[in-house]
């Protein structure tokens, strides 16, 4: 399939997504309403296509001094921080997306939210996705 037709597909799965993480109450992630969520998966999704390079461009140089240019295999908590930033941004842009908690809901969301599809969204043939750094150290999938 095109990589359009994915993401289309995508999108409302990611909402229900949210949906769920919203009714997790330890994580502090509340969404007021499905169509809420499609609006906020969307623009997480946009918020990743624009910003995430700028962000890597802005992070690169603590990266490569804290990971000494790759050598220590902490390079996920970057990408992570990358995520958490873009589910922050998404939760202030977007009202009935709420993090309750501030910093610890993005955090923990971000997390969920990305562990989640990364499952969800393998389980459906056609619409598999990467799983993020932090989310693979998470599950055991990277040393």
């Amino acid at each position: 399939m095109t990589g359009l037709l994915v993401s289309l597909l995508q999108w409302p799965i990611r909402a229900l997504i949210l949906l769920l993480i919203s009714q997790l109450p330890f994580l502090g992630v509340e969404m007021a309403s499905f169509p809420i969520a499609l609006i906020s998966a969307v623009a997480i999704g946009l918020l990743g296509l624009l910003l995430t390079w700028p962000l890597k461009f802005i992070f690169g140089p603590a990266w490569a001094l804290t990971t000494l240019g790759g050598l220590i295999p902490i390079g996920w908590l970057f990408d992570w921080l990358i995520t958490i930033i873009l589910f922050g941004l998404a939760a202030w842009l977007i009202q009935g997306f709420r993090l309750r908690n501030g910093l610890a809901s993005a955090a923990l969301g971000a997390l969920a939210y990305s562990i989640l599809c990364y499952v969800i969204l393998n389980a459906i043939p056609g619409l598999s996705v990467k799983l993020t750094g932090a989310a693979a150290l998470f599950t055991g999938t990277i040393g």
